[in-house]
């Protein structure tokens, strides 16, 4: 496996992991933990997103 996508699989698990965690603390009202949460979804997913494309999908052989 090429390393490009070991990293946009482990960059869309911490955005995934994110967004559960944005979800939660909107329902217990915490705001700096929405913060938090919602720029590691954001950054983390443009990162996934960023990195699929500069590797090409699918994948050069």
């Amino acid at each position: 496996m090429d390393s490009g996508w070991l990293l946009v699989i482990i960059f869309g698990l911490i955005a995934i992991l994110a967004a559960v965690g944005t979800v939660q603390t909107l329902k217990n009202k915490e705001v700096l933990g929405f913060l938090f949460n919602f720029g590691t979804f954001a950054i983390f997913g443009a990162f996934a997103v960023a990195t699929a494309i500069t590797q090409g999908f699918p994948a050069p052989i």
